[in-house]
């Protein structure tokens, strides 16, 4: 493999799609490999008419809640939770009342920590889900940005406007109601609020000095490049003006730089943060959706189904944003697109433009 080339053509596929696409204002990659020896931050479009960098802060989406099973995992190791704990151990009743009724009879207390890890609560998701009538949650966030959401106010607003899809630990349903309430969970262990726990257990040990809990607590260092927006559709989201978004919480409301993140992901991968044995509890993996696994915190993601070669764990985001580890490449991807058109348009372009290019 020729690296710049590769790099190069890299490059102009990511500024032919932000040209291309109306969609599609920026992206951020980064490729990194200790043992092919490459390291490649890439950046593409613009926010604000200013020129991405890769070095540019962005919302991360649901990569956060890898930050917060990280959390979790560092507490087990101390002893001070066990998996198995039910969640009543840390929540307070008014919150628990009437949290997980399913066909009339009600599993609330039936519900152990990793049960909202695993996705496998059966709790439904206060963002991805609509209720029957009204408005959706996320509608709600964009009519009132000015509103702060906190993360016990979008568990309530999950018990009155959505229901629970089956008993705990039957199977994968992903819920980011699930990972707010594991975020006051670490605020009882902690008696500090979550974003707090956030820089004193990850960000400030692992010097993530620009990562942080977007509405709730400042970076180390402040970039000195602006946030990139984040892109709903055709909706310009300004992340840091948009105070409904601290309802994402405990689920996503992290921002980050793409190296903050390789930082993070290899003291992972290397049993830094956390040690071997606990990474092999969170890579328990039940099935979620096709060519996609859960485990605590962690996805699993089969670019080819059938193939073992192109196999990433880590996490995604909403937005198009990645997190990932291929260990049969040897090779750590990491970035978003900042469009949450590009959930899954992304993912299909990581592979056909970066994956099949790189593996030749």
């Amino acid at each position: 493999m020729n690296k710049e080339k590769v790099r190069q053509e890299i490059e102009r596929k990511l500024e032919n799609r932000t040209v291309t696409d109306p969609l599609l204002h920026n992206v951020f990659l980064l490729l990194h490999s200790d043992g092919g020896d490459f390291h490649w931050p890439m950046a593409a479009g613009e926010t604000d008419g200013l020129p991405a960098h890769p070095d540019q802060p962005y919302h991360t989406a649901s990569i956060g809640k890898t930050f917060t099973s990280v959390i979790l995992a560092i507490f087990a190791e101390k002893g001070l939770i066990q998996y198995d704990d039910p969640i009543a151990n840390y929540l307070p009743p008014q919150l628990l009342k009437d949290l997980h009724i399913y066909k009339g009879k009600d599993y609330t207390y039936d519900i152990r920590i990793k049960h909202l890890l695993s996705n496998t609560s059966g709790l439904p998701d206060y963002f991805e889900e609509k209720p029957k009538n009204g408005q959706s949650f996320l509608q709600q966030q964009l009519a009132q940005p000015s509103r702060f959401w906190t993360a016990e106010e979008t568990i309530q607003w999950s018990k009155e406007h959505l229901n629970p899809h089956f008993p705990p630990g039957r199977r994968v349903h992903y819920t980011d109601t699930g990972y707010n309430l594991l975020g006051l969970i670490i605020e009882t262990i902690t008696s500090k609020p979550y974003h707090e726990a956030l820089h004193d257990y990850i960000f400030t040990p692992l010097q993530m000095n620009h990562t942080y809990l977007c509405q709730y607590s400042e970076p180390a260092l402040k970039s000195e490049h602006l946030v990139a927006n984040l892109y709903l559709d055709k909706q310009t989201i300004p992340v840091e003006e948009h105070r409904s978004f601290s309802a994402f919480y405990a689920g996503g409301q992290t921002v980050s730089t793409s190296e903050d993140l390789l930082i993070f992901m290899k003291s992972v991968v290397n049993h830094q943060i956390i040690r071997k044995e606990s990474l092999d509890t969170m890579q328990q993996w039940n099935r979620m959706w096709i060519g996609m696994d859960y485990g605590y915190g962690l996805m699993r993601l089969h670019f080819i189904p059938w193939s073992q070669k192109y196999i990433g764990w880590g996490h995604l985001g909403s937005s198009g944003a990645s997190m990932l580890y291929l260990p049969n490449l040897d090779m750590y991807m990491i970035g978003s697109f900042n469009q949450t058109a590009y959930s899954r348009k992304g993912m299909n372009f990581l592979f056909s433009q970066v994956l099949r290019k790189m593996s030749k």
